[in-house]
């Protein structure tokens, strides 16, 4: 069976599936409504969802998921439709997996095995390649022992314990947990790589764009960048972090990140192994999390980027809520639930432009409420500071005196520090001629 391999990071290759999992009690949705997800994150992988089924109940069975009556139901379902797959909705432990493979006799996928291979078949850089290795190793450690449970009987004699099945799960271990250190050690290296970047730009205001999946921020990358990259109407169409300048209105130059979408019940195997493709996100002046404003769910979506980002020890910082796809919204009206969450969160189609503006000026209220406004002094021997001024703060006003050039800027400490030491001087009264009468 699946189960008995390594993670398959490649396609369904058009397998049938049933999708199925639970919900609470009292819940109204229908199986397809509750399973919406689960069916884009299938089709994503390549597999063809051919029906679906869901069990109201409080927790999961603990030996098979669901209980003996639906589990029966669905093994039925499974041979009715010749489906060659099942696909839970949640992740599962070993027993359960196993368990639900004997009753339907066809491979079970959880939810965190389907989102891997997603991530696998995305993944295009050695980093991204690496993240996604780590975290399918880390699911496939506790699932050994299933690999090798056809080998069980193989003991050597009576009273000898440790046959080849035994021995082959402990090869097998400690191979994986030398691949593991041996991964591990390399998205170190490629963190603190990353680290150093992000500490030799401090002069530079960073913006990230965080989110759901399919929320548009690639979209918004491309936008207001020309980026370049990669944006499909599909569920972790990129993984990767790309982080390129970005001019805003009146000419200053700020670095905008663009990060892998988050999901709900995201394997907490990517959430770890993801962290250094994260870590530009997690040093950002500025969050913009993006939401699908026009989905039924987006209030959950939101919920979810909150859990992800405590998760990851970002949930403090700055934020603007950007809620997306404004053009599919019928009445604004129904993005109502979405401001009692954040009352300042912004409205705008990328697709169309609408709303842009208002983020525009979301974005330079920020930095005015969070960066220092100074009159300085440009002499003339240190013209050439004039337009890294320009580019790295924000110009307010600016005088032309025979001293040099009087500029109100507003800027960052760090890039006011080092103006200073160049040449550059906090005005004085005196260096602004008197008024004409």
């Amino acid at each position: 069976m699946k189960s008995n391999q390594a993670i398959d990071t490649h396609q369904g290759h058009g397998t049938e599936a049933i999708l199925f999992g639970l919900v609470p009690m009292g819940d109204p949705r229908t199986a397809p409504e509750a399973l919406h997800e689960l069916q884009l994150l299938a089709e994503t992988a390549d597999f063809v969802p051919a029906g679906c089924m869901v069990q109201h109940r409080r927790h999961a069975d603990p030996h098979s998921y669901l209980g003996s009556g639906k589990l029966e139901e669905l093994a039925e379902v499974v041979k009715l439709a010749h489906s060659g797959a099942v696909i839970c909705d949640d992740s599962l432990t070993p027993n359960q997996g196993k368990a639900i493979e004997q009753a339907v006799g066809v491979p079970c996928i959880d939810r965190s095995e389907l989102i891997l291979q997603i991530f696998g078949m995305h993944a295009r850089t050695p980093q991204a390649k690496l993240q996604v290795e780590l975290a399918a190793l880390q699911y496939q450690m506790p699932r050994l022992r299933r690999r090798w449970t056809h080998l069980e009987r193989q003991r050597g004699g009576i009273g000898v314990r440790g046959g080849a099945g035994e021995k082959q799960i402990d090869v097998d271990r400690n191979l994986l947990k030398t691949r593991i250190a041996a991964i591990q050690k390399d998205l170190e290296r490629i963190e603190e790589h990353k680290m150093r970047e992000v500490r030799g730009r401090p002069e530079l205001f960073t913006v990230a764009l965080v989110g759901y999946t399919n929320a548009g921020k690639s979209s918004l990358m491309n936008r207001l960048t020309d980026a370049g990259v990669l944006a499909e109407n599909r569920l972790f169409s990129t993984l990767d972090t790309r982080t390129r300048p970005w001019r805003l209105p009146g000419g200053r130059t700020v670095l905008l990140t663009d990060t892998v979408g988050f999901l709900r019940k995201l394997p907490h195997q990517l959430v770890a192994s993801f962290h250094a493709t994260l870590a530009e996100a997690l040093h950002a002046d500025l969050l913009l999390v993006l939401v699908d404003g026009s989905s039924p769910e987006a209030a959950e979506q939101l919920r979810t980027v909150d859990e992800v980002l405590e998760t990851l020890g970002s949930q403090d910082l700055p934020r603007i809520t950007v809620l997306n796809k404004l053009d599919l919204v019928a009445d604004r009206a129904n993005l109502a639930p979405l401001w009692q969450v954040d009352p300042r969160a912004v409205a705008v189609s990328v697709l169309t432009g609408a709303g842009m503006d208002d983020l525009f000026a979301a974005i330079q209220g920020h930095l005015a409420s969070v960066e220092q406004r100074v009159e300085l002094l440009l002499p003339h021997s240190a013209g050439a500071l004039h337009g890294e001024i320009r580019a790295k703060a924000t110009v307010l006003g600016e005088f032309y005196t025979e001293a040099g050039c009087l500029m109100t800027i507003q800027a960052s400490p760090a890039l006011l520090g080092r103006l200073l030491a160049e040449g550059a001087r906090v005005a004085q009264p005196g260096d602004r001629p008197p008024a004409a009468d």
